[in-house]
């Protein structure tokens, strides 16, 4: 089944928006999340950053909220310092009305923002950081203009010597200002957390040329490129889409999508990424894959999927944030009863001013952004090395792997075998044994048959017509060529079709010594010789394999091949266990063993056939250049197939867990001190009030620091 993929260009298919917080959220435009009243954002990257009108908005008002705090404050600074009060040419009074009319264009409209979400969490009873600050802010807000309009209502206690009622409108203006340049400063770190993809993205050329009929040349738009399109593609330039290179030769830089800084060579029949680019030769491509069916589109979707899924740690967060907003509340009411009632004179002052502290310090959002803010960027960097996370689970879960499980045939070799040996029987020749063993494996899929095919094709060997054909999981095929009942397989497949293999038996086993996989050739029931098939073993390997055991894992090697086969193969590379002659049937239930054991699976492969298993270990892991239905299947694409990428994958994970707990403990132990100070609890004994004003400065500052953190996973060396 094909997924459905995100189109490259934003222009064919609309934008859609999303919550960091609350990936369930899905707009089709922007604005704001219900849940938590954060900024949306687009779900996927787009290769052009398109302008951000939150964040033109939100600077617009911070800008204007400066242009005005800064002489608000001049006006309240001889309150604060005696040796300027006797010097103040502005009377007490009038000072209380400048400071009205300064603060309320700061307040009423560039805290607009801030009332309309908290409004909207009190109405979806869905309260968020915004409830506490336009609770906070309102407060001292409204309680000065009432001090200022209607300052008889107070009693003596609460008017200084000058007859005026002490006001906060700097303090409401000031927390508004400071809590737009955290929005400021918030907005533009989020959109810092995606810049590895539209990288990527800018990378895509924009158009192609294309190869006509008539072998005329013309230059095309990219969306103009259709599957079977023949393209040139001239020294330097950008490989247009996914193909393969039909004509011509040169060596591509893939490191964009692999991480690997070497060249590839690429001749006749070698395929070829969309967006890589040429070296200094020149070839002709087809087109195989276009528009969202790329492996680029393929990345950025997965990319996306997974930075906006939720990792099973955000189930702490989100315990926390469920009650935090109405504890935070609670607190605060606390708070003022308890001023109120034991606080000194002004006992009411006192009472607000630390309810409002108490509201404005806390930050749900440092709690809530703690988890996704790093996934997000996690995914971000895997891509860059070629290693692609389907789900914030698999990052999070990869760390935890002591056991991997490999299928040998295109995971730990190249998938791409060649014939290496014909063995006859008396009776019988080289030639004949596989001419009809190579007509028999036309009919199948099976790598190992096509490396008998391409054997005799390379030695001008003609194929013939096959009826009756069959194929035996596990075991082999048969069918009839001519007057010929021919069979090839496997030792099973001679025992069913009750064929005496005789000394080819021992001649199979010294090649299966050698590492080669031996196949029977039966004719009419008779034994007529063997064909031997090598994969050769990936060249980046052994290293792999060497750095996974320096990592503490264990690795199991399934396979089909015969036990002699398999134990040469493993031998070699250093690898722990060998379970051989598997049937595609068995994977899964192998992987279920381990983990009965207590084993903690990883399972890596390339086939249909291994799709069962990816989905049953705990981390299911594709080679990218394996089938569509086991990347699906699988929770990690390698997109090399080069299993080093599980060794940096890994680093990963560990170096994003101890990002996420860096984040989850800095929000939980800022929240923790930051209300308690701001409730008063430090006054008894040492006399500290915490300002709403330093209260507004720290928590607009700690969303903040949790994405800049985050961030820091950019540069993490895997």
């Amino acid at each position: 089944m094909r997924k459905e993929l995100v189109k490259m260009t934003a222009e064919r298919q609309p934008v859609v928006y999303t919550c960091p917080m609350h990936p369930e959220i899905v707009r089709p435009g922007p604005g704001t999340c219900p849940k938590c009243g954060m900024t949306l954002e687009p779900r996927d990257a787009v290769a052009a950053e398109e302008e951000n009108t939150e964040l033109v908005d939100m600077t617009r008002r911070f800008w204007a909220g400066v242009a005005l705090t800064l002489p608000l404050l001049v006006l309240t600074m001889p309150g604060y310092v005696p040796a300027l009060a006797a010097r103040n040419p502005v009377p007490p009074s009038l000072s209380a009305w400048l400071q009205l009319l300064l603060s309320t264009p700061v307040v009423l409209w560039g805290g607009w923002p801030f009332f309309v979400r908290g409004w909207n969490s009190l109405i979806t009873r869905n309260l968020n950081m915004f409830t506490l600050i336009g609770l906070g802010v309102a407060v001292s807000y409204l309680y000065s203009v009432v001090a200022v309009a209607a300052p008889e209502i107070f009693p003596p206690s609460f008017h200084e010597a000058s007859g005026v009622v002490g006001v906060y409108f700097e303090a409401a203006a000031v927390i508004t200002t400071l809590v737009l340049l955290g929005q400021v400063l918030e907005l533009r770190a989020r959109s810092r957390t995606n810049a590895a993809i539209r990288t990527l993205l800018g990378l895509a050329p924009k158009t192609a040329r294309r190869v006509n009929a008539d072998d005329s040349e013309q230059d095309v738009p990219l969306d103009d490129v259709r599957v079977g399109d023949r393209l040139r593609v001239r020294p330097g330039e950008k490989i247009p889409v996914d193909g393969l290179v039909i004509g011509g030769s040169s060596s591509v830089d893939e490191s964009m999508i692999t991480g690997e800084p070497l060249p590839v060579e690429k001749v006749a029949g070698e395929r070829v990424i969309g967006a890589t680019v040429n070296g200094n030769g020149t070839f002709v491509m087809e087109a195989r894959r276009i528009g969202s069916e790329t492996l680029l589109a393929q990345i950025v979707h997965m990319v996306s999927e997974a930075s906006r899924s939720r990792a099973p740690i955000q189930r702490v967060a989100d315990i926390a944030s469920a009650y935090f907003v109405p504890g935070v509340v609670t607190i605060a009411a606390l708070t003022f009863v308890v001023w109120l009632l034991v606080g000194p004179r002004p006992a009411l002052a006192y009472a607000i001013i630390n309810a409002v502290s108490v509201l404005i310090i806390a930050c749900p959002c440092a709690l809530g952004l703690a988890t996704p803010m790093s996934v997000m960027v996690a995914a971000g960097k895997g891509a860059t090395f070629g290693v692609l996370f389907k789900s914030a689970e698999a990052i999070e879960t990869l760390r935890r792997v002591d056991t991997l499980v490999v299928d040998k045939t295109g995971t730990l070799t190249e998938g791409r075998p060649r014939l290496q040996d014909v063995v006859a029987a008396n009776g019988f020749s080289e030639q004949q044994v596989l001419q009809l063993g190579a007509s028999l494996e036309r009919g199948s899929e099976h790598p190992l048959a096509s490396a008998i095919v391409q054997g005799a094709e390379n030695r001008k060997l003609a194929l013939e017509q096959v009826e009756d054909f069959s194929s035996i999981p596990g075991q082999g095929v048969r069918g009839r060529i001519g007057r010929d009942l021919v069979a090839l397989g496997n030792a099973a497949l001679m025992r069913t079709l009750h064929v005496e293999t005789g000394v080819l038996a021992a001649r199979a086993e010294t090649l299966r010594l050698e590492g080669k996989t031996a196949m029977f050739v039966a004719i009419d029931g008779r034994p007529a010789g063997l064909v031997a098939v090598a994969d050769p073993v990936k060249a980046t390997t052994p290293q792999a394999i060497r750095a996974l055991h320096d990592a503490g894992i264990r690795i199991v090697m399934l396979t089909g091949d015969s036990a002699t086969t398999a134990k040469a193969v493993a031998s070699r590379l250093g690898i722990d266990e060998v379970v051989a002659e598997v049937l595609p049937q068995q994977k899964a239930e192998i992987v279920k063993r381990l983990q009965s054991e207590g084993r903690f699976v990883a399972m890596a492969g390339d086939g249909i056939n291994d799709a069962p298993a990816l989905a049953q270990a705990q981390v299911g892991i594709a080679m990218g250049t394996g089938t569509d239905v086991a990347m699906e299947s699988a929770g990690i694409t390698l997109v090399k197939g080069d299993l080093r990428g599980i060794v940096r994958a890994r680093h990963l994970s560990e170096a994003t867990m101890r990002n996420i707990w860096q984040n989850l403990i800095f929000a939980l132990v800022y929240n923790a001190l930051g209300v308690p100070i701001a409730a008063g609890v430090l006054y008894p004994a040492f006399g500290i009030l915490l300002s709403p004003i330093i209260a507004a400065a720290a928590m607009s500052f700690s969303s903040v620091s949790v994405i800049t953190n985050a961030l820091r996973l950019r540069t993490v060396r895997v």
